[in-house]
């Protein structure tokens, strides 16, 4: 019996028609995967030159521009304040026009020369933050605002000087150029939150170690076996000595200042150390008594009866005087690279530390904002003059002194801080309006830090 024919199924009368019908089939199929083949080889060739269109971008990001990047940290000192009339405009909901411009890669220079990086504007950046509370297991809980859910718009920020590009922080060309090499942060909190942020950046290239730190954690050392590099940071509030006060047995909020002693738990440091980078100014703003051989001279914010009070730039200027005189007068600290850093304001409104103080903002605040007269500008002068002052007494240039001139750009980051969105327990419910969430505002300091160290790689 014949087998049943579907109506689907070709009728072949003969091997050739099969034969020819076989042909005609592997060559479709042959002519479907040439022209599969082809697309998906075109696919992949846009792609890879897809990444080559913005050469300056990957010019400007990559580590082999940070290699021939050059600073006169000279020029970058400012001597003098600028002549600007005092600034009377209340805080605004609105941010100027400027700041919204997103960062141009047409504007990126190939290097910088002669840039001063205190004079600029933040300028909105789409791109990521360079690390995480996610990817740093170093990241401080009193810092990890993400973690608290703060909003991430103050993350999508970058600093853009007047004059030039500041490129992104590259943990990779950081790390070459200290291998082998020391360095140590000395101040207060904020030192530490640079410190930190320095931490978290170069974590995301190499894991450190933790050598060392103390029961509170203010003297810690961390070090980098691969680049050979060691990381400090030295509590000091004000570089001298300073003994708090006791009232029927417990400690107040108030010191003596000892105008001139030096702390030695980080002057004993300085030998053997290649970098250092110093700053304060925040311990200064409350109630404090002033010493000097042996007695008391006056105060700061005191307030009392037959006892002068001299004042916060007062103080500031003589313990700063007299850090940098020790720094210079170091045995076996030839070599030696001092940056600092200037001072930083907080954001408080409505209130302080622990009478209801917030800082709500979720942009930088516009320039007319901002008071350029006020003590926090004072300071920053203070603090250039007298690195200008040791500079002239090092004339044998043995050692060398530069600023991070870093005061006007967080005057306006009001949005930068963790207020309410961290672990509250740390300062008794307060909101935090002084320190600086990270990753955020803080990064752009050490962005600062590597291109003045590409500077000073000219004394070796």
């Amino acid at each position: 019996m014949a087998s049943p024919v579907s109506p689907c199924t070709p009728k072949i009368q003969n091997g050739t028609e099969w034969i020819s019908l076989l042909q005609k089939k592997v060559a479709s199929f042959l002519f479907l995967l040439l022209l599969l083949s082809a697309i998906f080889l075109f696919s992949t060739w846009y792609s890879s030159h897809s990444f080559t269109f913005g050469g300056k971008e990957a010019l400007r990001d990559s580590p082999l521009l940070t290699e021939h990047l050059e600073l006169n940290l000279t020029e970058q000192i400012i001597a003098h304040d600028e002549a600007i009339s005092p600034s009377n405009y209340s805080f605004r909901e609105s941010f100027s026009s400027e700041a919204s411009f997103e960062i141009s890669d047409r504007n990126a220079p190939f290097a910088i020369e002669s840039c001063d990086l205190s004079k600029g504007k933040w300028l909105k950046d789409s791109r990521e933050p360079l690390y995480s509370n996610l990817t740093c297991s170093f990241l401080p809980e009193t810092r990890n605002c993400q973690m608290y859910g703060k909003p991430p718009g103050y993350l999508y920020w970058r600093w853009k000087p007047d004059e030039c590009d500041m490129p992104r922080f590259e943990s990779k060309s950081f790390l070459d150029l200290v291998r082998g090499k020391k360095m140590a942060f000395v101040g207060d909190s904020l030192a530490r939150n640079q410190f930190d942020s320095l931490l978290c950046l170069l974590s995301q290239e190499e894991t450190p170690l933790d050598v060392y730190h103390d029961p509170f954690d203010k003297f810690r050392t961390m070090h980098f076996p691969t680049s050979n590099f060691t990381l400090m940071v030295m509590w000091s509030e004000f570089y001298v000595q300073g003994i708090p006060i006791i009232i029927n047995g417990t400690a107040t909020a108030s010191f003596d200042i000892h105008l001139d002693i030096i702390n030695t738990k980080w002057t004993s440091q300085l030998p053997g150390l290649d970098y250092l980078i110093i700053s304060g100014g925040n311990w200064f703003f409350r109630v404090n008594y002033l010493q000097e051989n042996g007695s008391r001279i006056g105060c700061v914010n005191c307030r009392e009866e037959n006892l002068k009070d001299y004042g916060i730039a007062y103080a500031i200027r003589r313990v700063l005087r007299k850090a940098l005189e020790s720094i210079i007068s170091c045995q076996n600290c030839d070599g030696l690279v001092t940056f600092l850093r200037t001072y930083t304001t907080s954001h408080f409104e409505n209130g302080s530390w622990f009478n209801g103080g917030d800082c709500n903002r979720t942009e930088p605040l516009d320039e007319r904002e901002i008071n350029l007269e006020g003590i926090e500008w004072e300071v920053r002068k203070i603090q250039n003059e007298e690195i200008e002052r040791i500079k002239m007494m090092d004339k044998d240039a043995k050692k060398h002194f530069g600023i991070l001139d870093v005061t006007k750009a967080m005057m306006v980051r009001a949005d930068g801080h963790p207020g309410a969105f961290y672990n509250k327990k740390w300062f008794n419910n307060a909101n935090d309006c002084l320190h600086w969430c990270m990753p955020g505002p803080v990064d752009m300091w050490n962005e600062m830090l590597m291109l003045n160290l590409i500077s000073s790689s000219s004394f070796d």
